[in-house]
């Protein structure tokens, strides 16, 4: 007899988030794996191998198999999902692994394979893809099978998914690569340029993180950044404010409105109304961005609401989409 163990996985740029069906988080780590350049053996996942980015010596790589929300790197993808997998709950030979994952809307027929096939060679047996912007439209709790129309932006590490969603599927969609990994990298490109000082992807996440925002906002505040001075090599640092960092971030909220903007632009009457009605819910990690959400509702004039926890959503979509093929729904 086989014992069925279900799963649903939000494989996303910067971290990859495991729910049990009743959509209970198992795993929340970042999507980044440590491998020995010299064996090619992996020595770490997640939360272990993030701590090594930029310190590992020449022989150790911390690197970020999924980019954009596709797989960069297949096998080191598939070692990383097996890790997650095995560690999401017990597994023998008598059981049979169901998952659902999900991928950015705009992936090609190739890209997807390339999911499916990394997830069965992490030890699923059943896999079924999900879009992003469906998986966060179903943990947000929208009427996404329902004859009105919502609208999702689900914001991650790689990638701004938008869609339009109506009688189970999507009407309108839009999917371009801006998301934390862009806000970090402009912040990098900022401090270098101006600063001549050259700082990491965990130094810009946290100054976005601590100081970021997209609009002012109450108890703004400035913080030093440490880096390495490219003039003579050695360690450097600079102050930076809320309002450096504001500047900094702009033309990437600008990229983000822009696009739902051009979502909406191609969205059908009748489904706009219905999003004029309901609001645009605002999904993933970087949608906490302070003052992200005030800004879209600014300049598209439409409500916009965060649900709580933004960034469980595409994983609990999962989850409610495992719910809905035990119960032989689509």
């Amino acid at each position: 007899m086989l014992f069925s163990r279900e799963i649903g996985i939000d494989l996303g740029t910067s971290n990859t988030i495991v729910s049990d069906r009743k959509g209970h988080i198992i795993i929340r780590e970042p999507s980044v794996v440590a491998v020995d350049v010299k064996s090619k053996r992996v020595l770490a996942t997640g939360n272990e191998a993030k701590k090594m980015i930029g310190r590992t010596p020449g022989s150790i790589v911390a690197v970020r198999p999924i980019t954009a929300g596709v797989i960069a790197d297949f096998d080191m993808t598939a070692d990383m999902l097996h890790d997650f997998i095995n560690r999401s709950s017990k597994r023998s030979m008598f059981t049979k692994t169901k998952v659902v994952v999900s991928v950015p809307s705009s992936v090609t027929e190739v890209e997807r394979r390339a999911v499916e096939d990394a997830v069965r060679s992490a030890g699923a047996q059943e896999v079924e893809l999900v879009e992003a912007p469906m998986a966060a439209a179903l943990g947000a709790g929208l009427p996404v099978y329902e004859a009105t129309g919502s609208m999702i932006v689900d914001i991650g590490g790689g990638t701004c998914d938008i869609a339009v969603l109506s009688l189970g599927g999507i009407a309108a969609s839009k999917s371009i690569k801006m998301g934390g990994n862009a806000f970090d990298e402009a912040i990098i490109n900022y401090i270098k340029r101006n600063h001549n000082l050259l700082v990491g992807e965990n130094t810009a996440e946290d100054v976005k993180i601590k100081i970021g925002s997209a609009k002012e906002y109450d108890g703004e505040a400035a913080m030093e950044v440490r880096g390495r001075n490219l003039t003579d090599g050695l360690p450097g640092s600079v102050e930076l404010t809320s309002a450096d960092v504001r500047t900094i971030l702009e033309d990437c909220v600008t990229a983000i409105v822009i696009a739902i903007k051009e979502t909406l632009e191609v969205t059908l009457p009748e489904l706009a109304s219905d999003i004029i009605d309901r609001g645009i819910y605002l999904t993933g990690g970087e949608s906490k961005l302070r003052g992200l959400r005030e800004v879209i509702e600014e300049e598209i004039g439409i409500p916009v609401i965060s649900p709580e926890n933004p960034e469980d959503c595409v994983a609990k979509g999962t989850s409610v989409k495992l719910k809905r093929a035990a119960n032989g729904a689509k």
